[in-house]
Parts: structure tokens; sequence; C-alpha cells
């Protein structure tokens, strides 16, 4: 099976989960930027990574666009943001927010992984840097000690580098990939 890996990166963070998972499969690795249509079709298996921006999934866009050439194959969605994934909570929004982006039928046949990444406040842009100042403002006015433990760290660490990273987090990627060879 030919394998790629796609991702939309911009402080580094996706790009990082996406040469852990092209490694450990011993596949292709693309900024999703330089991919097109006849390129991305050659695959079996398609595999994007995106930051997580305000509720949506980076360079999703491509994806849907591609949506009736890859139809078929193995597409799996990779995200990767601040939010911690073993909450629950978190999971559930993120779905909910990508549901509201893909097409109905891709909603059942993409398979879903959530990582956690990192920020570096020094390298944000100004609208990320304002959304996140924002965001801060907006849990502060709620009384530290009526926050979630997340929201308290994210607070605790505003203007800092923080990384969240964990290579083993992509373990059931992996798995999951593997065993498509199986069948």
């Amino acid at each position: 099976m030919k394998i790629i890996v796609t991702y939309s990166s911009k402080y580094g963070m996706t790009e990082k989960y996406a040469k852990w998972i092209s490694h450990d499969l011993s596949c292709v690795m693309k900024d999703i930027k330089t991919v097109n249509a006849n390129i991305i079709g050659n695959y079996d298996v398609i595999i994007h990574g995106g930051g997580l921006y305000a509720g949506g999934l980076s360079g999703l866009n491509r994806l849907k666009q591609w949506f009736p050439i890859i139809e078929g194959k193995h597409i799996i969605l990779f995200s990767c943001g601040l939010a911690d994934p073993d909450d629950a909570e978190n999971v559930i929004h993120i779905e909910n927010s990508l549901k509201k982006v893909l097409y109905p039928e891709m909603k059942n046949v993409i398979k879903q992984y959530h990582f956690r990444g990192g920020i570096d406040y020094s390298r944000l842009n100004f609208v990320h840097r304002s959304m996140m100042s924002m965001l801060c403002h907006t849990m502060k006015k709620k009384g530290y000690e009526n926050l979630r433990d997340e929201d308290k760290l994210m607070i605790d660490t505003y203007g800092k580098a923080v990384d969240f990273s964990d290579r083993t987090t992509i373990a059931p990627l992996i798995e999951y990939v593997n065993s498509l060879s199986d069948m």
C-alpha cells in the first residue's frame, strides 16, 4: 500500500507529528501546499495533519476539494492543538467542529486522531496572539478557582513557550495503518 502523510503547520507542532508518523510508517511526507490532485490520487492511504485554529483544521479544504479523487481510499485526519485530547470534552468539541466542515459523505469514512501540541507566544502572528490574549482575558473573568485544570494551565503558561507533544501518542494511528495491510 502506498501511504502519504500531508500536513499543514503554522508553528511546527503538526509538522513534528507528521515527521514522526512518516518515519514510523516509512512513507513520504509533504506539506499539503506542495501536493496536487494528481499526486494525492496515487496513494492508497492518505493521512493529513492540521493545526486546530478557531475550530478549524488547517489544510482540510484541499482534502475536501480532492474528495471525489480520494473517495474509496483510506483517509485519516489528525489534529494538533493546545487542547488535551485525553479530556473527553475536548475531543467532543474537536470532532463537532470537524463535523461542521466535512462533507456528509466524508464523516463516516474518515478516521480521526487528536494530538496535543504546544505554543510559543513569541512566534505567534498578531491575529493568533490577539485571539489568545482575548481567550485568557475571558477565562480570568470567570475566576481562576472556577476554571478547568486545562484552562488554569493556559493562564499559568500565557506568554511562555510550552510543548505538550508526545511521540508515544501516535501509536494507535500507526497500528491502525499497519492493520490496513492485513485487510
